[in-house]
């Protein structure tokens, strides 16, 4: 029997998938329930795997865009498995060695090359345009026949800064990714849809740089997790989001959607692209929960395994360019959301402190807000709020109850 193997549906707004690589070649033969081909949608990188055992037909190429629903190969399940055969030890026979007395082989000379009036001449355009730009026709390869320099080879050609010494000149053409081309798609819908301003703030992170540098290894140590930036800037986000529920919600249409709950998006860098996964309500995780969840949302976007549903749904969005030395940016916003929150690398920089100038670890922050929806007051707010959480921690986020916020 020959069973045609159609794409799933990977979400109910995807209406097709890219082919991204076969796991399997032509006329193998394959398990069920095996991976056979990767394929990409506009959210995520997803495996395919075998519906029955047998030999495999493959009915697409890699980088070919099929909608769901379509066949995509095809399994012969009647096929019985090849089996290994080892082939049984011979007696090896030395056959006697005839010396051959080497042929003479006919020379034949190679042709040389012609060069013809019409090589490296310009024709009557292309010479006006390398006269425009001071380029000598011997500096030019034509392209036309019998090597004449075309009108294109002009326009194409650049004026020689200096004698050529060699080096790699190439270029490559590759195919952008469905993902890729769908995060460029939605970058751009975020720029030319949305009223999108953003505001920024500095963070002096001296008593978030106390309290890790002071029960790190312990929380380490309990937890097994790292306690890192983002557990802290989660939990001042949603407070912020509490008190400001604007910056929580967006626009549908020509309502307002908002919410109770907190459920934020966090922005990793995948092998394919930038990807968003979601830490669900996020205003009643601890310290600990956003870590782990940090954690497993990293790894399985690092392994190709994020689904669908773990990156939609979102209510706002943290991104962290301090992670790669970005000092200050306006993150773009992650659409249908109203919000995006920059983190940026932490510097020594100075400031001043009850009149005094010190030297103390300060963060740029950045809010990129859709004004369609969000008002100056409340941007700035939410961000005040943000940095005087960060500021205050164990007064703002941890009850003044430090132990107990990290469970130790």
């Amino acid at each position: 029997m020959i069973l045609e193997m159609k794409v799933p549906s990977p979400g109910e707004s995807i209406k097709e998938v890219e082919i991204a690589t076969w796991l399997v070649k032509d006329g193998d033969y394959v398990e069920k329930d095996q991976a056979i081909a990767e394929v990409d949608s506009d959210k995520a990188t997803l495996e395919l795997p075998a519906e029955a055992s047998g030999i495999i037909t493959l009915k697409a190429e890699e980088g070919d865009a099929v909608a769901v629903g379509s066949v995509v190969c095809l399994i012969d399940t009647d096929a019985a498995k090849p089996t290994v055969s080892v082939p049984a030890k011979e007696e090896v026979k030395t056959a006697p060695v005839v010396a051959e007395t080497p042929k003479k082989e006919e020379v034949k000379a190679a042709p040389v090359a012609t060069k013809t009036y019409a090589a490296q001449a310009p024709s009557p355009a292309a010479k006006k345009i390398l006269d425009e730009k001071s380029i000598q026709p011997s500096d030019v390869v034509g392209t036309g026949r019998d090597g004449r320099i075309t009108k294109d080879d002009a326009v194409n050609a650049v004026p020689s800064m200096g004698t050529p010494t060699g080096g790699n000149r190439g270029s490559e053409r590759t195919k952008l990714s469905m993902l890729r081309r769908k995060v460029a798609e939605r970058l751009v819908a975020a720029k030319n849809e949305t009223a999108m301003l953003t505001t920024f703030n500095e963070v002096d992170m001296t008593a978030i740089y106390a309290l890790r540098e002071q029960y790190k290894e312990e929380f380490k140590t309990k937890h097994g997790l790292g306690l890192g930036f983002m557990s802290f800037f989660t939990k001042a986000v949603t407070r912020a989001l509490q008190l400001y529920p604007d910056v929580n919600s967006m626009i549908d249409g020509q309502e307002k959607i908002s919410y109770n709950f907190c459920d934020i998006s966090v922005a990793v860098s995948g092998p394919k692209g930038l990807m968003v996964p979601v830490m669900r309500s996020a205003e009643t995780l601890s310290f600990r929960g956003i870590e782990a969840e940090i954690k497993r949302l990293a790894i399985r976007a690092r392994d190709g395994q994020i689904t669908v549903d773990e990156m939609t749904g979102g209510t706002f969005t943290i991104s962290n360019g301090g992670v790669f030395g970005s000092m200050l940016s306006t993150p773009i916003i992650n659409p249908p959301q109203s919000g995006i929150l920059g983190m940026h690398n932490v510097v020594e920089r100075a400031i001043v402190k009850k009149g005094q100038i010190v030297i103390a670890p300060v963060m740029f922050v950045a809010l990129s807000y859709d004004h369609r929806i969000i008002d100056g007051r409340e941007s700035v707010g939410f961000l005040v709020a943000v940095k005087e959480a960060l500021e205050k921690p164990e007064e703002l986020l941890m009850d003044n109850n430090v132990k107990k916020a990290l469970e130790l």
